[in-house]
């Protein structure tokens, strides 16, 4: 199992997203949690389960099922490192 890490960047973003959930749909919150801490143990596990993206093989994506999102990760030799998390209407070539 690799170990995982966020950029700033998609720290932020993910403080943005979870912020929103808890303003405007607090029932959702716990639920998107759980769903993302499912998909960082996926990719921790198996960093390779998720789809590249075609633009920039090196970038996988994993799409948040239920939820309007996607997470953005590359494989580094020691850990995974998480790009962005960025709602699923926006570019996806990141």
């Amino acid at each position: 199992m690799r170990r995982v890490e966020f950029t700033d960047e998609a720290e932020r973003e993910l403080e943005e997203i979870l912020q929103y959930f808890s303003t405007n749909y607090p029932g959702v919150y716990s639920a998107f949690e759980m769903r993302l801490r499912n998909i960082i143990a996926r990719i921790a596990t198996w960093p390779e389960s998720a789809p590249r993206v075609i633009e920039r093989p090196e970038i996988r994506r994993v799409t948040f099922i239920r939820y309007p999102y996607r997470l953005f990760y590359r494989i580094l030799d020691d850990r995974i490192e998480i790009l962005h998390v960025h709602h699923s209407a926006r570019d996806e070539d990141q």
